[in-house]
């Protein structure tokens, strides 16, 4: 878990407590399976979820990297993350970050000629 203090005292004490709590039942693998599932359904069968970590925010979640896959190299970047409740398993997605996702995706994938030596499928030919 990572925490940024903003601003710190000069001197003297600094003490922090962060007490937070959660009753997970959603594991790393079952979210990283519902952004896996979702993400091909959804926005592109060239995507996959990686591994999670552990976010406070709101909520605590799981955050999800969505990994650009393109054959035959295989995984080629992290497009975006999605964030899964610990709890409820609530995939936390607007269509803004859909859109976000899939430009990334694009670019990505522009950046990463396929092995034939032509540009990687772009989002119009079904990425």
């Amino acid at each position: 878990m990572d925490a940024t203090v903003e601003r710190l005292p000069r001197a003297g004490r600094l003490q922090i407590e962060i007490n937070v709590q959660a009753d997970v039942n959603y594991s790393t693998y079952a979210a990283r399976r519902k952004v896996s599932r979702f993400v091909a359904d959804e926005i592109s069968y060239l995507m996959r979820g990686g591994e999670p970590t552990l976010a406070i925010t709101e909520r605590i979640c799981w955050r999800v990297p969505v990994l650009l896959t393109l054959p035959p190299q295989g995984p080629v970047g992290t497009v975006g993350t999605i964030d899964v409740d610990v709890e409820t398993g609530q995939l936390y997605i607007t269509p803004e970050l859909i859109a976000e996702i899939t430009q990334h995706a694009e670019y990505l994938a522009a950046c990463h000629p396929s092995a034939s030596g032509s540009s990687a499928p772009q989002a119009d030919q079904g990425l």
